[in-house]
């Protein structure tokens, strides 16, 4: 029994998803596109986007199909690109390779792009069909979608707590409230991520690194051979007073760090590795957020204290909530999940979506869209 067209769509459609989620780790400030090449109901071809600057999805694909593109039908996550960029344009390969067929999941937010990839090969003769699995298609990219439309990150703020919402004892100490698999969950979320973003008080009361750490990673079974191609995050440090030295641990290990302040920092013997910016904001956090977009930043993990993390969450800057939940209780004199001004109304207070929840070692994770 042969499959309906739309069938055999959505199925090739899933294995190109399946594909661009392979990127998830090393294509910023690039989107994570699949590509798969079908002839005769048989994949000849596939491929997906690994890196900015390098071939992108289409070219894989294409390069593995061969002579055997020509006639076939293409499979693409994301509309073909039609400009040129570091590399050629997408399309033109395409046509080029004389595919007979273009299935695409969702239109390019990309105003360089957002629409003249589709009318590009249209006018080639090539039938093309979009909006095949759109949903899943636009799930992969939130980050990119979101700078492209807006000129904003996607924002997922990291949260730890007992079940009755404290993060720490009154006397600050927090090791640990969540467990070891916990722990490393949060290594995936590093390395999805463009960007790390904390305050200064973080750093100068735990110096942590926050890198993806790769022994921690591999404990929840993540494929190792996409850690070769990891990307490391950029860590972005808000330090309004200037305050941070070259001492801590993010500023020695050679990795990109960003220093934000309203003030500049005195001459020191700075790493080559940090970057500081003068970016007087007045405590708003989507300037900030402006400027890591400009950069290329797709996707912001927020890994602060009460303070900032309330900030992102009482100024609509938050996207998403990923929130750690251990099975104990430190009671009232612990010190609280998000602080920010006094609600007086209950229209005031956040509605939060629950789009995930699972057990996580000891612990339990929930994710939740700001609405």
């Amino acid at each position: 029994m042969s499959l309906s067209p739309a069938v055999t769509d959505t199925i090739y459609m899933q294995r190109a998803i399946r594909l661009a989620r392979k990127g998830r780790y090393s294509t910023s400030p690039n989107p994570r596109v699949g590509c798969v090449i079908v002839k005769n109901q048989k994949v000849v071809g596939e491929g997906y986007h690994i890196a900015a600057g390098g071939p992108h999805a289409e070219v894989h694909a294409l390069k593995a199909a061969g002579a055997n593109a020509q006639g076939a039908t293409a499979y693409v996550t994301l509309e073909p690109c039609s400009h040129f960029g570091r590399t050629p344009p997408c399309a033109q390969a395409l046509i080029k390779a004389k595919v007979a067929r273009v299935v695409i999941a969702m239109q390019d937010p990309n105003p360089q792009v957002a629409g003249r990839g589709n009318k590009m090969l249209e006018e080639a003769g090539i039938e093309v069909v979009s909006g095949v699995l759109e949903a899943q298609a636009k799930a992969l990219n939130p980050g990119f979608i979101k700078r492209m439309l807006t000129g904003l990150p996607y924002v997922r703020v990291k949260l730890g707590a007992t079940q009755d919402g404290k993060t720490a004892l009154a006397n600050g100490q927090s090791k640990w409230i969540t467990g070891a698999a916990a722990r490393a969950d949060v290594q995936d979320w590093r390395a999805q991520s463009c960007a790390v973003l904390t305050g200064r008080g973080t750093v100068s009361a735990d110096d942590p690194s926050l890198l993806v750490r790769p022994e921690q990673w591999a404990q929840m079974g993540r494929d190792k051979e996409l850690l070769k191609d990891l990307k490391q995050p950029l860590r972005v440090v808000l330090d309004r007073q200037a305050q941070l030295t070259p001492d801590f641990q993010m500023m020695q290990d050679g990795s990109p760090t960003l220093l934000i302040s309203q003030k500049n920092y005195s001459e020191q013997n700075w790493p080559q590795s940090v970057s500081r910016t003068k970016l007087v904001a007045d405590g708003q956090l989507k300037p900030i957020l402006e400027h890591l977009a400009a950069k290329g930043i797709n996707e912001v993990l927020v890994e602060a204290g009460a303070t900032l993390a309330g900030a992102f969450v009482e100024q609509g800057l938050a996207d998403e909530l990923i929130l750690y939940q251990a099975d104990k209780l430190i009671g009232a004199d612990g010190r609280n999940l998000l602080n920010h001004d006094a609600l007086t109304r209950m229209e005031q207070v956040p509605v939060l979506s629950c789009v995930d929840r699972r057990q996580i070692g000891e612990d339990t994770r929930s994710i939740y869209r700001m609405s």
